[in-house]
């Protein structure tokens, strides 16, 4: 069973996949986050960087993008491949690029120089020089009459890329497309060719496109959806399944009890049946899953507990990449499995697995410390990216400096200023750093006024993590009176 939940009805839009009531799928689209993958831009080259084979290109967004030599049409079309970026870009150069990943963190968006136009059957690439052919397309013979067709309509310069909904499509209606998508790319060019500055000349409505996809696909179950003209776009692309327009005045997420499957894919802990549990932790560079039996001990001998325990960890580690749409390096610290055919099951089960995801990825195995180690396409920021910002008082450590060292730390700059020419201090901070240079009881108290010729005056504040600052130095009559407690 098959449910397609669309929440579009307001300024954050969402949709969620379940297949027998369980969640595979959570996508979101903000304005704010709106993803750039498909736009197509008339840029201008701001910096050539030899070093890396590659460019920086102003395309009139807050970051510029960065562009790889071999994404280059003049250096595909270059019978000398291993020349520099510089023989083939130079600075202030105009060029039409097209987004492949979302700009993340402090990386602007990556572009390609290959543009691609999409229709409904086909994926028009006016400087792609190849065909292909989806790799849904399971028939051998299909694939290769389609590859032999795309060779004969396309000119040397031009590649094409067959969509799964190709196969249905007479030969006709293929050239008609390929002509239209022609047409298209040729407006592109006519436009760009009458502006000066770097600007967005085509926006993909990626989310729209998205739950196009994902309607087409299903082959039962119900579409439920809270806006009319959403739910007329599913019916044209799946009439084979139910569709249910939601009035209600709870939110539609919430009304399919999903709303807390989001909060559960924020979670650093995620829980398996019989007790195990994963660990994720998503840094900037990679992302790092841990595996734990927890609670599951099983009901045979300890190698069978950790198999059966690797297993459901596997299935479900794949899932939360989908949930969570992380991509880039992925290292799993699965379970010690001293058998060689264990490994190999867990590696067999990740394949299938990930048939199921849309996202290319790549298996690369297990180290020799026994961490498997894969990668999956990542073209926007992940969910918890989207949905989080990092803590203002850890700055996405997760960890703070202790009210002992903060302590430390002040009663060692209070020892710099014991030849200070006043007789007493203000120091504001929070309780327990108080509490902790003083001692229980300010036992510490007199022996540090004596070795700092100083007397302490306190003003005492909350806050989200220990601090101190010292606020004044001055005569003892003066700060006494500034002297306060806040709990």
């Amino acid at each position: 069973m098959e449910t397609l939940i669309i929440n579009y009805n307001a300024r954050e839009k969402r949709f969620a996949y379940l297949k027998d009531n369980r969640v595979e799928n959570i996508v979101f689209d903000r304005p704010e986050h709106q993803s750039l993958v498909g736009n197509i831009y008339y840029g201008t080259v701001s910096k050539v960087l030899p070093g890396m084979n590659a460019v920086f290109i102003d395309i009139g967004e807050e970051k510029n993008a960065y562009l790889h030599r071999d994404l280059l049409p003049s250096y595909l079309l270059s019978t000398e491949k291993g020349r520099n970026i510089s023989s083939f870009a130079h600075q202030g150069e105009k060029m039409l690029v097209q987004v492949d990943k979302d700009a993340t963190g402090t990386k602007g968006a990556r572009v390609t120089g290959i543009i691609e136009v999409q229709g409904s059957h086909l994926i028009y690439m006016p400087k792609g020089r190849y065909v292909a052919v989806s790799k849904k397309i399971a028939d051998d013979s299909q694939k290769a009459m389609l590859r032999r067709l795309g060779q004969r309509l396309k000119t040397e310069e031009e590649g094409i890329i067959f969509r799964t909904s190709s196969i249905y499509c007479a030969e006709e209606e293929i050239h008609e497309e390929l002509h239209t998508l022609r047409r298209q790319y040729e407006e592109l060019i006519q436009t760009a060719a009458a502006i000066k500055k770097p600007r967005l000349l085509f926006q993909k409505d990626t989310f729209l496109e998205m739950i196009g996809e994902q309607v087409a696909n299903m082959k039962s179950g119900e579409v439920i959806v809270d806006d009319l003209a959403v739910k007329k776009l599913a019916e044209e692309k799946n009439g084979e399944v139910k569709h249910t327009y939601y009035n209600g005045k709870e939110n539609i997420f919430s009304a399919n009890k999903v709303e807390h499957e989001i909060d559960k894919a924020l979670k650093r802990i995620v829980w398996l049946d019989h007790g195990a549990y994963l660990i994720f932790d998503e840094t900037e560079a990679l992302t790092i899953v841990d595996v734990n039996t927890g609670k599951f001990s099983g009901k045979s001998d300890y190698q069978e507990t950790v198999l059966k325990t690797n297993q459901l960890a596997a299935k479900e580690i794949v899932r939360q990449l989908r949930l969570r749409d992380i991509g880039g390096i992925v290292l799993i610290d699965f379970i010690d499995m001293t058998r060689v055919q264990d490994k190999q099951s867990i590696v067999d089960l990740i394949e299938r697995e990930v048939t199921k995801d849309e996202k290319r990825t790549k298996i690369i195995g297990f180290t020799p410390l026994g961490i498997l180690q894969l990668t999956r396409k990542k073209t926007k920021v992940t969910l918890s990216e989207a949905l989080q910002v990092k803590c203002p008082v850890c700055e996405g450590t997760g960890r703070i400096l202790s009210a002992e060292t903060i302590a430390f730390r002040l009663e060692r700059e209070l020892l710099e200023h014991r030849q200070s020419e006043f007789d007493a201090v203000l120091v504001e901070t929070t309780k327990e750093v108080k509490e902790t240079l003083l001692g229980p009881n300010e036992a510490h108290r007199d022996g540090l006024e004596d070795l700092l010729h100083l007397k302490l005056y306190f003003s005492i504040q909350s806050a989200a993590k220990p601090y101190y600052l010292l606020k004044q130095f001055g005569n003892e009559k003066e700060l006494a009176q500034k002297a306060v407690d806040f709990y």
